[in-house]
């Protein structure tokens, strides 16, 4: 019974984390990424309040630890803000799945956790979906490439046919023309290529927040749910504020009223709570717990497709597919 209750807990931390995703995508339209955070951080950080009398209990060997995760958090979320404010959400809710690989690695090598064959097989099937998804933009743009190579090919032969070896004003035209489709499919497909920079900060943040599952792992041994999350939410909200305060930012009135940054620290207080909890379990363990948290990439896709419209997302829901089941067959 307590095996299933923190599979349902994390399974439930998952799917939330994958609608936060797209409220973040809503919150970032109305406000830079800095405020979302600062807001966003502070309004949950409130949320904790209450718990406020236990947590003034946590021993006092476990304020710095817990200060390292605020500030893991605080690098992890900078980037990870970032990045899907300058990619398409289904995109970026795959490439969220890169934190599989750290986090299981982390599992085994600092806590020494065992994969059974089963998660074994959920972890090849988990990155052989996390693999096509990236394959899939190079296999675009090879199609683009051939697409425009044999659309000139055609506009040569036409001229030819119509003007033998020479070349006239109207042949320069239609080469130009057909520059212009693959310019244009270029374009059309933008979502499939963004700059490296923003893939890099999704990965990194990916890094750190399987540190930070990991330290969550760690300190749960010892402290309660409610006094970790209540004391990372402190250092963090301070961290942010921190950073206004040295870069001289300053915050829009707006950003108190932006809708989305409401419900998305009320998501996050609740998921997170299900997952400090879920670590309390003394059976759970990380590799399994990594893999079941993937299941927000359903959501993200399923918005990318419904919500903001973007395309190719039946390729990225096979994708999907296949990380499912590698997510299911782990947890037997």
């Amino acid at each position: 019974m307590a095996f299933m209750i923190w599979i349902l807990l994390v399974l439930f931390y998952g799917l939330a984390k994958g609608v936060r995703d797209v409220v973040k995508k809503k919150a970032l339209t109305k406000n830079t990424v800095m405020e979302v955070l600062f807001v966003y951080t502070f309004l949950a950080f409130m949320m904790c309040i209450p718990e406020a009398g236990d947590a003034i209990h946590m021993p006092r060997n476990y304020y710095l630890p817990v200060l390292l995760k605020s500030v893991v958090i605080f690098l992890a979320w900078i980037f990870s803000f970032h990045a899907l404010d300058h990619m398409p959400i289904s995109i970026y809710g795959v490439l969220d799945l890169s934190r599989i690989l750290f986090a299981t690695m982390l599992g085994v090598i600092v806590l020494h956790e065992v994969m059974s064959p089963s998660q074994v097989v959920g972890l090849m099937l988990v990155l052989c979906g996390l693999f096509l998804l990236k394959l899939f933009p190079l296999l675009m743009r090879s199609m683009q490439k051939k697409r425009y190579e044999k659309f000139v090919k055609e506009v040569a032969e036409e001229e030819k046919r119509k003007y033998g070896k020479g070349r006239s004003e109207a042949g320069m035209e239609a080469t130009e023309s057909a520059e212009g489709v693959s310019s244009g499919e270029s374009t059309e497909t933008g979502e499939e290529s963004m700059q490296l920079r923003f893939v890099v900060m999704a990965f990194l943040s990916c890094l750190l927040n399987a540190v930070s599952g990991l330290l969550d792992k760690i300190y749960m041994k010892e402290i309660t749910s409610s006094q970790l999350q209540f004391w990372y939410m402190l250092f963090l909200t301070l961290l942010y504020g921190a950073f206004f305060l040295v870069t001289r930012t300053r915050i829009r009135k707006n950003v108190w009223t932006n809708g989305w940054i409401w419900l998305l620290s009320f998501l996050f207080a609740a998921a997170d709570r299900a997952l400090f909890i879920a670590n309390s379990y003394s059976d759970s363990r990380v590799t399994v717990m990594t893999l079941i948290k993937q299941s927000s990439c359903l959501i993200t896709i399923a918005a990318g497709r419904f919500i903001f419209k973007e395309k190719n997302i039946g390729y990225k829901i096979i994708c999907a597919l296949v990380i499912s089941a590698g997510i299911v067959i782990a947890a037997l």
